[in-house]
């Protein structure tokens, strides 16, 4: 008998050959001929965030792992508390500057407008009470307010955001002018020569003035008096959140530094001296400098924009108190006015009174307003002015009455050397007031300028301070994560 050689497989059938397993019978329904076997299931992947987290808590439990994430903590707050400070003194800079240079000269400059508009309707009427012969003073009075309200208009249209409601005003302003001069000069046409028409044409005139482009003048003088306010409110708020964080910085590296000592029994460390010091710099820098600044910016405002919007106020009333007193003249008791206790008065001198009631308001808020005696003296000589100007008005009013329109008239105009005209005080109070106003310009310049100076540099101190200290934390950090190697 043979046998196969050793370690070679016997052949099937044989005794001794390896037998294939047998396959258990399967239970249950079987899975479809061409169906796909489910995937393995296998754990899902953890996010980056809970990655981090774990390697943070497990730094955390060695020295070295906590001073750096320490290190870490620091420099963020310090450049966070850098990063703040430049942005929100960036933006009260801006605004400050923006009060000095932008908005309040644009609320002088629709303040002009008004009064050079009124001041030509002023000078327009009186030039008319004159006859044919209209004085060359008056004549270039006229042209000169015209000339000055055109280019102010320019340059009002230059500095307003096109498609703005101010634009628009403007616009409509330099539509209207044209035609109230083409008014004009068609009323001293007639009136050379002798015409009743000439008297209508300047009552067209000055209503096309009263009616439309006086409003529209206050409401450009108003809305950028608006936009003034709303740079004040921009640049004058404390900057909370940059001081807050400044503080939480400081307080952060004054812990650290604790800690140090706590730990190693050395009382400084160079590293984190320097980052409290300079962090320390910024904030003090960021508080006092920002309360100068708001401090000037507070005066310039009540000592300056409060005062020059109770000078223009009363600027205005004036003038439009001269106009209405020439035109009682013009009109002749043409213009009537009801009253609630169905008293008819005259239309003009109606409005002469509350124009005047009007520039006695302004004048007193003006003289509260002022500060030192400089300032007090041209309003007090404006104030003596109306007074007389209104006894002056009194006995024109009521020679007028009595039908003496020659005497009325002279009283106004001037032309009889017993009675000294109204004109006269007319031109008192507003020669006073324009001293008045260059004087609290000046005071406004000059408070604002230091407003804006305290802040000036410190946005980009800040910033480089803040990246100072930042690198001197992570330095100190460093300087004590060397003692582990």
């Amino acid at each position: 008998m043979t046998y196969p050689p050793k370690g070679s497989a016997a052949p099937p059938g044989q005794a001794g050959a390896p037998t294939m397993p047998a396959v258990p019978p399967q239970s249950g329904p079987t899975a479809p001929q061409g169906a796909t076997p489910p995937p393995d299931a296998t754990p899902a992947r953890r996010t980056a965030w809970a990655e981090g987290v774990d390697r943070l808590r497990t730094a955390a439990t060695t020295e070295p792992g906590r001073l750096r994430i320490i290190g870490a903590v620091l420099a963020l707050l310090v450049v966070a508390f850098g990063t703040v400070t430049a942005w929100q003194m960036t933006e009260r800079s801006t605004a400050a500057d923006d009060v000095l240079h932008s908005s309040q000269p644009l609320s002088a400059s629709a303040a002009d407008i008004y009064r050079s508009l009124a001041d030509a309707n002023t000078a327009a009427s009186s030039g008319f009470l004159a006859g044919g012969q209209e004085t060359k003073a008056s004549r270039d009075r006229y042209e000169l307010d015209i000339k000055t309200a055109a280019a102010k208009l320019i340059t009002a249209a230059n500095s307003s955001d096109p498609g703005s409601p101010s634009a628009k005003t403007i616009t409509e302003l330099n539509k209207l002018l044209p035609e109230y001069k083409g008014l004009i000069e068609r009323a001293r046409a007639n009136n050379r020569q002798g015409f009743p028409l000439g008297g209508a044409y300047l009552r067209y005139a000055n209503e096309k003035m009263q009616q439309e482009m006086l409003p529209k003048a206050q409401d450009l003088y108003q809305r950028e008096n608006q936009r003034l306010n709303a740079d004040y409110a921009d640049a004058k708020p404390y900057p909370w959140a940059a001081i807050g964080l400044g503080v939480l910085a400081i307080g952060g590296l004054v812990w650290a530094q604790r800690r140090n000592y706590r730990r190693t029994n050395r009382v400084l460390n160079q590293g984190l001296l320097a980052a409290s010091a300079a962090s320390a710099v910024v904030l003090l820098w960021l508080v006092v400098g920002h309360s100068v600044a708001r401090a000037g910016l507070n005066e310039s405002y009540d000592h300056g924009v409060r005062s020059l919007n109770v000078l223009h106020d009363a600027r205005i009333a004036s003038l439009k108190a001269r106009g209405n007193e020439n035109l009682t003249l013009v009109s002749r008791g043409a213009q009537t006015k009801t009253l609630a206790d169905k008293t008819t008065v005259d239309q003009y001198d109606y409005d002469f009174g509350e124009d005047m009631k009007s520039l006695t308001k302004n004048l007193a808020a003006a003289a509260d307003l002022s500060d030192d005696q400089a300032g007090a003296q041209p309003v007090k000589a404006a104030t003596a002015n109306m007074k007389v100007w209104k006894s002056r008005h009194k006995a024109a009013a009521k020679a007028n009455e009595n039908g003496e329109y020659q005497d009325a008239l002279n009283r106004v105009i001037g032309g009889d050397p017993k009675h000294p005209p109204t004109g006269e005080c007319f031109d008192g109070v507003d020669k006073n007031l324009a001293i008045a106003l260059t004087r609290e310009e000046t005071e406004f310049k000059q408070a604002a300028g230091d407003g804006l100076d305290a802040m000036t540099g410190l946005p980009v101190g800040a910033a480089i301070l803040a990246v100072l200290a930042a690198a001197g934390a992570l330095l100190g950090i460093g300087r004590r994560l060397s003692e582990y190697r």
